[in-house]
């Protein structure tokens, strides 16, 4: 059950939403500067920015440059099939309802306390197109049918982690298997020093997709610092003139690699299988106070 925290200071507006979910303890906080925006927070760790107001504002630098990714990935206002991997508040499904109207989305999220607390304390617009299965991601894109998808977006973290079956190639060709032949991947990497986990990630799309590009902040590729980058793959070309301009001018700047020097950075690691998969790495303490 959701229960509310008192506000300190007897402040006046809403008050953050408590509850155990699976993943542990979620917590929606609300922004003191949108009247209808919230962050979602399990264990602490921040998750995503939702604005019930503007779905099309996107706070978190990673879920920017996924919001790019969208909109690069068909001609503007164009619907998209989409298949979300990792629910979380369900942001970037509610920005893709709000830039690319008749969408038709599959939200695919374990986690059933956390997606019944999200449909309750901040309702999909009963117009959007926009499915919740309460399975697991590998499971659930089993259920895809070939073909279906023009974009899939895996954002999946149990206890600020990436599970260790959604790293492998044999993941990732059931990605490939639910795109369509000019369908995009996309996918939320979180990594910190000597960066191991993000060049076996880069290693293993390589091995399933011919074409890919990474988003990070520089610091993030330098090594220097824990944080997201965010993956880019498909079948095809890719905007990546595009999406550097975009990402070059986001309010936190990053960088995009792709070709020789993103093969590179890779350092010779070598792609990640079932059997030899493991989770991503838990980011340090500090990173989140």
């Amino acid at each position: 059950m959701a229960k509310s925290k008192r506000r300190r200071g007897g402040g006046s507006g809403p008050e953050p939403i408590v509850a155990k979910v699976d993943g542990g303890t979620a917590e929606l906080i609300p922004d003191p500067e949108r009247p209808r925006a919230w962050t979602l927070l399990i264990d602490s760790a921040p998750q995503s920015h939702t604005d019930l107001d503007d779905p099309a504002y996107l706070s978190f630098e990673y879920q920017r440059r996924l919001g790019h990714i969208a909109d690069l990935a068909a001609a503007p206002g164009r619907p998209l099939k989409v298949v979300h991997l990792g629910g979380g508040a369900f942001t970037l499904a509610r920005y893709i309802a709000a830039t690319r109207p008749r969408s038709t989305q599959q939200i695919v999220e374990l986690d059933a306390p956390l997606v019944q607390l999200v449909r309750e304390q901040l309702p999909l617009d009963p117009g959007a197109r926009i499915r919740v299965r309460s399975t697991d991601a590998r499971a659930g894109l089993g259920r895809v049918p070939d073909g279906w998808a023009d974009l899939v977006i895996a954002d999946v973290f149990g206890g600020a982690r990436t599970p260790a079956h959604l790293t492998s190639v044999e993941f990732l060709a059931e990605v490939r298997r639910v795109l369509s032949a000019d369908g995009h991947y996309a996918a939320n990497l979180a990594d910190g020093p000597p960066l191991a986990y993000l060049r076996a990630q880069i290693a293993t799309a390589a091995a399933v997709f011919p074409e890919l590009a990474l988003a990070a902040d520089p610091a993030v590729l330098r090594g220097r610092r824990f944080g997201n980058a965010v993956l880019l793959a498909s079948g095809v070309s890719l905007p990546v003139a595009e999406f550097t301009r975009r990402v070059a001018g986001d309010p936190h700047p990053g960088r995009v690699e792709h070709g020789r020097e993103l093969m590179d950075f890779t350092g010779g690691a070598t792609a990640v299988t079932d059997a030899s998969a493991k989770p991503s790495p838990a980011p340090p303490p500090a990173v989140f106070r």
